[in-house]
């Protein structure tokens, strides 16, 4: 009874699958496809593209009026080679504050780290940090305090906003971060605490959003805050308050003819009083470097371009964009960037799939076909550059992906299922028995009505004896089981399927057979089962061998690779700390260099040398040593990034390798909180050992080119880190 129920819910389960793909062919591809691509977008695989695609859409955008609000004074690299030094005295900074105030700007923002006081003039500055409450400074939070940069001494905290900035994984800004807490502590950003200064005197304040009392509101804008998954994001660090950048685009030229998105003057014609007042009074003044000596330049959407290298801008002219965003948006409503909820994308998604399916499968003239993809995707590609201008980050690149793929996929049915035809058609004209394989045609009530003399002599009966007969009449009930079940799938599906199957003959010989069933249409519309037979018997026992064969190749293979990689691994793994040793190093950094170069990125080689090594092992043996170099191992790998590579050269030494790093302060960054893990005391066997290290840096490009050189200058610059007192690091 069982057996006969499960063949009714099968006959009904292929019913409905016949069915559905008669009358929703297009819903069923469509849905197929949009679960696939949803799939890539949630593991991450579109958000390269989905970015790259904004950033375009960024640099299409009509440019907008003259930014009125914000003046840029730079310092450039004639500005520091007139002041001589960096960083600049205290001296020029203040004459350079109080020559600005003196023309009443609404807000001063100093983009420059101001922790430490500068050669002479530290009071005077400190005098005018009192004098001027409209100065905001600058730190940098982190919640390592050996990375944190403090504010400028003399500035009250509320003169004092961060500037972080949030990276995507391609190593630019698209984010703003405006609110973060640090160790429970509220802080605002710089460009916050500039664009509320300003605001204020217009009399706008941050409130809390009618809409969502969790959103900042100022003027006509409410800020949206940033979430993980937001556009086409995935995963993204979402802390603090953070907002998607809409980035303004306005264009000035300068005198000498240059293209500038802001109003800049340098310092010395500041300091000249060769500025106009217009450019300064109830203005906002960003003070920052725009040298390429300091390297503080970012990647914004604006930087990327379709040929040619992408092109970094000054922190400073960042720090412009997020202020000129939140005072636009407050002031004239200009739009923010928003996103749709998940629901939403999903659908729409979802109906460009379907739209590719339909418009596929409806044309099925190869030109029109081709022109209306092409229509669609100008559509698809228009309409999301057009929701951008008004503020909407619409996901175009899992559209685009759905809607193709769909296309693809019901132009190769379409194909098929015409070879499949026209195959059929061809077959069924020509003498079946001319073809040696034993071949059989049957139609829809499994009635043989076709048969060749081949097919006749395997089976061991006359034509006659068999023709309007069907399988139950000659084989074994359970062989014409599978061979009326294989018969089902191919009538109810209506595509070709290949089995093995038993096959009994008139003399009781039991063959192993390949069968490939297909379906063909007269002219009349009907279907006919067509059916080749191959004697796989032989095959099968030769398989079979094969198979045993094989199994015990790959064993013996497996046993061979693990030894192998075994003794890789001694070739190139130091066996006391199991970092890699001089010979992978040397390997490593060679192929290193080559993919900085290649990429245009800097190199960092970091030389660690233990200071007071030999005076443990003197002391407390070698055996303590050794397991102080395995502690020591071990911090040294927990304070790098994944792609950074550290080894041990031998004895005390060690040696880092830091890849694709934006600048050399990283490198001085990451020194710095090797030596803070060293320098941990380390228990052994109930002792406690406290031991130092000397580190030397070497960077490339500036230091060298080539591999030896840029080790050779790191070991010095640790020597020269040991004379000038150890436990601290040196730069090449």
């Amino acid at each position: 009874m069982n057996q006969q129920l499960g063949k009714h819910c099968v006959k009904l389960i292929f019913g409905l699958k016949q069915s559905l793909c008669r009358g929703h062919r297009e819903l069923i591809t469509a849905a197929t496809v949009a679960v696939c691509v949803l799939l890539l977008h949630s593991i991450g695989l579109l958000q390269s593209l989905e970015l790259a695609t904004l950033d375009q859409f960024f640099r299409l955008r009509p440019n907008e009026p003259l930014e009125e609000h914000i003046t840029i004074v730079v310092i450039d690299e004639t500005d520091l080679d007139e002041v001589g030094s960096w960083p600049i005295p205290d001296t020029n900074i203040a004459q350079l504050l109080q020559k600005l105030n003196v023309h009443k700007p609404r807000a001063i923002g100093l983009d420059i780290y101001r922790n430490l006081p500068v050669e002479h003039g530290n009071q005077e500055l400190r005098d005018v940090y009192q004098s001027m409450p409209n100065l905001i400074g600058i730190e940098l939070l982190t919640n390592d305090k050996n990375v944190t940069v403090l504010p400028p001494p003399g500035l009250n905290q509320d003169q004092v906003g961060f500037n972080n900035v949030l990276y995507d994984l391609d190593g630019k800004v698209r984010r703003s971060l405006l609110y973060w807490h640090v160790k429970s502590q509220l802080h605002e950003s710089f460009a916050l605490k500039l664009a509320l200064l300003y605001l204020k005197s217009k009399g706008i304040t941050p409130t809390k959003a009618k809409s969502n009392p969790e959103y900042l509101q100022l003027g006509k804008a409410v800020f949206t805050r940033f979430q993980a998954n937001d556009g086409g994001y995935v995963g993204a660090d979402d802390k603090g308050y953070q907002i998607l950048t809409n980035f303004p685009k306005p264009k000035c030229q300068s005198s000498c003819g240059e293209f500038y998105s802001f109003r800049q003057v340098s310092m010395r014609d500041v300091l000249a009083d060769k500025v106009e007042e217009n450019l300064i009074k109830d203005r906002i003044i960003l003070i920052g470097s725009t040298a390429p000596s300091l390297q503080d330049f970012v990647f914004i959407p604006y930087s990327s371009s379709l040929m040619g290298t992408a092109k970094p801008v000054p922190g400073i002219q960042l720090q412009a964009y997020f202020i000129s965003e939140l005072i636009s948006a407050a002031l004239q409503g200009r739009p923010l960037l928003k996103v749709w909820p998940d629901f939403v994308e999903n659908l729409w998604i979802f109906i460009w799939s379907y739209l590719g399916a339909v418009t596929t499968w409806r044309i099925r003239h190869a030109t029109r076909n081709l022109l209306s993809i092409l229509v669609c995707c100008f559509a698809l590609t228009l309409s999301a550059y057009v929701a951008l201008l008004y503020g909407w980050w619409i996901p175009i690149i899992p559209s685009l992906f759905s809607f193709g793929s769909s296309a693809i996929w019901m132009t190769s049915n379409i194909a098929h299922m015409q070879e499949e035809w026209k195959r059929s058609k061809e077959f069924l004209h020509h003498v079946i028995n001319t073809i040696p394989d034993p071949i059989f045609v049957k139609n829809q009530q499994h009635q043989w009505i076709v048969l060749n003399e081949a097919y006749c002599r395997f089976i061991g009966y006359p034509n006659k004896l068999l023709i309007e007969k069907s399988d139950y009449d000659f084989f074994p009930k359970h062989e014409a089981d599978v061979f009326r079940e294989q018969d089902d799938l191919v009538f109810q599906t209506q595509q070709p399927q290949e089995h093995e199957e038993e096959f009994t003959n008139a003399d009781g010989q039991t063959h192993q057979i390949a069968t490939k069933r297909s379906l063909h249409k007269d002219a009349a519309g009907n279907l006919f089962l067509v059916g080749v037979i191959r004697d796989i018997t032989q095959h099968k026992l030769t398989e079979q061998h094969l198979k045993c064969t094989a199994a015990e190749l790959s064993r013996s293979n497996d046993e061979f690779k693990l030894k192998e990689d075994h003794l890789r691994y001694l070739a190139n793994h130091d066996p006391l700390t199991g970092l890699s040793n001089r010979k992978f190093f040397t390997e490593q950094l060679y192929e290193s260099l080559h993919g900085a170069q290649h990429d245009n990125l800097l190199l960092g080689v970091l030389f660690i040398d233990l200071d007071g090594f030999k005076q443990v092992n003197d002391t407390l043996g070698h055996e303590t040593g050794d397991r102080l170099l395995m502690t020591i191992a071990e911090r040294l790998s927990k304070s790098l990034r994944a792609s950074d590579i550290v080894s041990r050269l031998g004895g005390d030494e060690f040696t880092v390798i830091l890849r694709a790093i934006p600048n050399v302060q990283i490198a001085a960054k990451v020194a710095e909180k090797i030596l803070s893990s060293i320098i941990k005391p380390i228990i052994v066997d109930g002792d406690a050992i406290r031991i130092s290290a000397s580190i030397g840096i070497s960077v490339y490009p500036y230091n060298s080119q080539d591999s030896e050189t840029l080790i050779k200058q790191a070991d010095a610059a640790m020597y020269r880190a040991k004379r000038l007192g150890k436990n601290r690091y040196e730069f090449a």
